[in-house]
Parts: structure tokens; C-alpha cells; sequence
């Protein structure tokens, strides 16, 4: 309403309505702009962490690069300088996943700045195809069309392969010798029983085999193996462990045996 509108009025109630309705409107519209000043101070608090953040990970990674590759000219045992590659690299992809997710830009601002161009991703090499496919199928939670309600048509698929693995599964080998007899000559026949590698034991060649590998070329002491067999359900105390490892190491053909399990 224009001021030449407003002069023609002569209601006190119709302008007193007016300034009413303009009041409330000032108070709206201060309302607004208190919330996007604090909104603004929140972003700005926000950048300013994010970039202070984003140098302090920027640092770390020059220095674990720079430690890095100064360590490679040390001597240096091959297996100490594995694990230390190891260590390095998982330290080094820690780092740079924290600073890939601060340059990600924020989805709530809709003004939101686009992210720098990241370096391209390297080239892995596919899948195995010897390994075995375990299929997932998502399928929508409904076949029809959620605006016109038609029957939906297949047109392709998205296939994502990810690798996975199962923890350490135990089983029971269960042999069965089957005893049969000849009535006319009163006699029993029956496969020869496989002689055990421990006598009286519970542990096949192929357990044996784990025990002996994950304790002298993984370098996993018994008690770590334990641990490990029991959170896959199975309990194995070290003693037994170590019991069976002295008989393996005391008998060369049992040995030979688990090697060949």
C-alpha cells in the first residue's frame, strides 16, 4: 500500500490494523534475519575449523610420507620393515579418509561450494573369478509403479562385488567304517582304521596343520590362537594347543602328514 492509498483512509480501526500488520511483519522479518546471522556465524566457525583441521591433516600426511620413505634407506629386517609398511600404510589411509570427508562439501548448505577435483582413483585389479559368488539380491519393495501404478519392466542391473571373507569355521570329520560279514564263513570285513597323529586326540590333520602354520610362519603364540578360536565358538585352551604342537614336532611322519593336510 502506497502512501496515496493510505491518505484516503480515515478509519482509525482500518490503520490500526495496518500498523498491526506491519509491526508483525518487522518482527518476522528481524525473526529471519537474527536466525541466518546465526546461521552465517555457525558456518563461518564451521570453515574455519574445517580449514584449520584440513592443514593439521595435510602436515601429517608430508610427515608420515617423509618418515616413510626415509625409513626404506635404513637397514632394516624384512620382517620388522613389513610391519612397518603395514603400519605406515594403514596410518596413511586413516589420515587421508578424515581429510577426504572435511573437503566434502556440506549437503545441508544449498549454496555449497563443489568439492576440488581429488586425484583419480587407482585402477584395481578385478576380483578372482576362480573365487565363489555369494548373490544378494535387492529387489524393490514393490513391482509396480509408484506414480501410475503399471507393472515395472527389468532393463539391467547394478552389480557391486566387494570381497569378503568368513571367520575360521570348525567341523566335525566324522569317519565311518562300515562293518560288513559273510554269514557262511562267520567273518567280519571292514576298511582298516586310519592311524591318528595324536592317539586318542580330538584334533584332525587339518586343525593340526592351523595350529602348527599360525604358530610358526604367522608368529601367532597360543594364547593369541585361543583367543581367536573362541570367538569363532570352539574353546582350546593353550595347553592343548602346546600339546599338540610337542607331538607333532616329536613324531617327523605326523608332521608330514599335517603338511600334507
Amino acid at each position: 500500500m502506497d502512501s496515496t492509498q493510505l491518505a484516503t483512509i480515515t478509519d482509525a480501526d482500518v490503520l490500526r490494523g495496518i500498523v498491526l500488520e506491519q509491526l508483525a511483519a518487522i518482527a518476522e522479518r528481524e525473526q529471519s534475519i537474527a536466525h541466518f546471522t546465526t546461521e552465517i556465524a555457525r558456518r563461518d566457525h564451521t570453515i574455519a575449523w574445517k580449514s584449520a583441521e584440513i592443514e593439521r591433516l595435510t602436515a601429517e600426511i608430508a610427515r608420515l610420507r617423509r618418515v616413510q620413505f626415509a625409513a626404506r634407506s635404513e637397514k632394516m629386517d624384512p620382517d620388522q620393515r613389513a610391519l612397518f609398511d603395514e603400519t605406515m600404510a594403514a596410518d596413511l589411509a586413516a589420515v587421508e579418509t578424515q581429510l577426504q570427508a572435511l573437503q566434502a562439501p556440506d549437503p545441508t548448505s544449498p549454496a555449497a561450494t563443489p568439492a576440488p577435483a581429488s586425484r583419480p582413483a587407482p585402477r584395481r585389479a578385478p576380483l578372482p573369478a576362480e573365487l565363489p559368488r555369494v548373490e544378494t539380491r535387492h529387489e524393490p519393495a514393490s513391482c509396480t509403479c509408484a506414480q501410475c501404478g503399471a507393472a515395472l519392466v527389468a532393463i539391467g542391473e547394478h552389480v557391486s562385488e566387494k570381497l569378503d571373507c568368513k571367520p575360521l569355521e570348525f567341523f566335525v570329520r566324522r569317519a565311518v567304517y562300515p562293518q560288513y560279514a559273510c554269514r557262511t564263513c562267520e567273518t567280519v570285513t571292514a576298511a582298516p582304521v586310519a592311524p591318528a597323529i595324536i592317539d586318542r586326540g580330538i584334533a584332525a590333520p587339518g586343525l593340526l596343520a592351523q595350529v602348527a602354520v599360525s604358530k610358526y610362519l604367522d608368529h601367532l603364540p597360543l594364547y593369541r590362537q585361543e583367543a581367536i578360536y573362541a570367538r569363532s565358538g570352539m574353546t582350546l585352551g593353550r595347553t592343548t594347543l602346546a600339546e599338540w604342537i610337542g607331538a607333532i614336532g616329536s613324531r617327523p611322519a605326523a608332521a608330514g602328514r599335517c603338511a600334507a593336510a
